[in-house]
């Protein structure tokens, strides 16, 4: 068996001289059969020939992709169809003949509404508009935030099988790598808008610094228990309990970014009066740039320069039979290095993806310590896209504008950081790592993809944000529950045939579809699980 993801070279070495006598390149397909024929051409000099035998074809595995694609479109080109129907009269009177006319009129309201809010600060805030008159949301974080939440359900159970929907092993991104700092980055957003929304209703800094604390704290213990499912094994040892985890790093990097919002954020958002207008979302928060400068140069210096046991400094690759084996015990360098110093081994991710390409055997864990401190980065720039939204608020062009301009800022430092390469860059991206160049990155897809939400949701109001919008407002709940239930039926079953591309993708978007589905009811229902 051989790998299709990637292509492989084929070497024939003599047993003499060691000579390579013949070479060959070739991208296997999946399920094929295949022969390598040597035939000895000149024995004297030791020529030969090799060439490969297609014995039997490999299938076509994006298939089932396509099959299932176009199923997605059918049912929503009937939903747009039962829509347009809604809209002739004969029709909609029937139908309000036949159903409770107070949830269809629920059904047929393009604009379904919004929980109210309250004065609460979590990371998954409620923001209010900002127009003291009406309190609808920003229908657009809910829907970017929905999204995020859907593809990492479905990339965490298990993406069909396909090797773009599983992280990549080092440096590089796949689809499955782009969720998780999208979910950092929108929740800096929500920071800001809800943040200035309380202020503005009366509470006090310490009453929400209060909340801002018990609800990192409930977010990080919700991480460790989720993280560590023991349920048919006994009781948790903690020999072996995991510490790092995606909530535990989603709760300290909220404490961190709301605090420091906290502390610099102003119940009025009113023009910054200073010599730069044009900067007014930047100037007055200088402190807070600093802060994040600061902990950027942090990130630099023990990367780059922590001296860690049998590694070169600055060290940013996998380990393993990485770098031809040299340093096979330093995967994820001074960062694994701190995990294990700090955590200790049997404390973090036992499984890393290095193992399945670089055969790394050290435990590294992806959301460790000092990944972290871009994970904050992350969110302040998330921050930043809320800050953009609220002193711009009477002016789509402006917030789309400066939108399109930090995600051009953000797409050039990443340009000069990877050189434009996977490999031979300063930093290359790394979701491992979290490294500046991924953050960096993630941020300038972040900031074209809000851009492209908010225009279509709450400028144009040509899409309502569904089916995105409801596990959006409930992206708590889905996240531990997807988790929680994951070998449970119906969202997983016995397949009959476990390599088969079609049954895995057939359950893994079961799953998430299921999890869309029992969002939209929580959301008709007006359910919203807030921590």
């Amino acid at each position: 068996m051989v790998d299709t993801q990637h292509p492989l070279t084929l070497l024939l070495n003599s047993s003499v001289g060691d000579r390579d006598l013949c070479k060959i390149q070739y991208h296997f397909g999946e399920f094929g059969n295949y022969s390598l024929v040597v035939k000895t051409i000149n024995t004297s000099n030791q020529t030969v020939s090799c060439d490969l035998i297609i014995n039997e074809g490999p299938i076509n595995s994006y298939l089932p992709i396509l099959f299932a694609f176009l199923v997605y479109v059918g049912i929503l080109a009937l939903l747009i169809a039962g829509r347009l129907l809604m809209k002739i009269d004969p029709v909609r009177n029937w139908v309000y003949k036949k159903l409770n006319p107070r949830a269809t009129d629920r059904m047929i309201n393009s604009e379904l509404g919004s929980p109210n809010t309250t004065d609460s600060i979590n990371c998954d805030p409620a923001p209010q508009s900002w127009s003291s008159g009406s309190r609808q949301r920003l229908r657009s974080l809910d829907t970017f935030r929905g999204l995020s939440l859907v593809i990492m359900v479905f990339v965490n159970y298990g993406g069909g099988k396909y090797w773009f929907f599983k992280h990549e092993s080092w440096n590089g991104l796949t689809v499955a790598d782009l969720v998780f700092p999208w979910f950092v980055f929108i929740m800096g957003t929500s920071i800001a808008l809800a943040l200035g929304s309380v202020l503005r209703w009366g509470s006090s800094k310490w009453k929400v610094l209060r909340k801002i604390i018990w609800r990192s704290f409930v977010l990080i213990l919700l991480g460790i228990i989720v993280v560590n499912p023991n349920y048919c094994l006994g009781p948790l040892s903690w020999d072996n309990l995991r510490i790092p985890g995606v909530l535990q790093r989603l709760g300290f990097t909220y404490l961190v970014v709301a605090a420091l919002e906290l502390l610099f954020t102003r119940a009025d958002s009113g023009t910054w009066e200073g010599r730069f207008p044009a900067l007014q979302d930047i100037l007055p928060y200088w402190p807070q740039w600093i802060f994040i400068l600061v902990l950027e140069t942090i990130w630099l210096c023990l990367t780059f320069l922590l001296p860690v046991p049998d590694c070169p400094r600055g060290y940013l690759g996998p380990g393993g039979i990485g770098d031809f084996g040299k340093y096979p015990n330093c995967t994820g360098g001074a960062a694994g290095y701190i995990d294990r110093l700090l955590l200790g081994e049997k404390h973090m991710y036992q499984h890393p993806s290095s193992g399945v390409i670089y055969q790394s055997t050290m435990p590294y864990d992806p959301e460790g310590i000092l990944g972290t401190i871009n994970s904050i980065v992350m969110a302040f720039l998330g921050l930043q896209a809320g800050k953009i939204t609220l002193f711009y608020k009477d002016q789509p062009k402006q917030i789309m504008s400066r939108f399109i301009i930090w995600g051009i800022v953000m797409g050039v430092i990443s340009a000069i950081l990877t050189k434009c390469s996977k490999e031979e860059g300063f930093i290359p991206i790394n979701k491992n790592l979290w490294s500046i160049s991924y953050v960096t990155t993630m941020s300038c897809f972040a900031f074209i993809l809000l851009l492209l939400i908010y225009y279509l949701v709450d400028v144009k109001k040509w899409w309502s944000g569904a089916p995105f919008l409801y596990p959006g407002m409930n992206s708590i709940l889905v996240y531990i529950g997807h988790q929680v239930f994951a070998n449970y039926f119906p969202f997983k079953w016995k397949m009959q045939d476990s390599q088969s591309h079609a049954e895995h993708l057939t359950q893994n978007l079961t799953a998430t579809t299921l999890w869309v589905i029992i969002s939209y009811i929580l959301y008709r229902k007006r359910i919203f699980w807030k921590i």
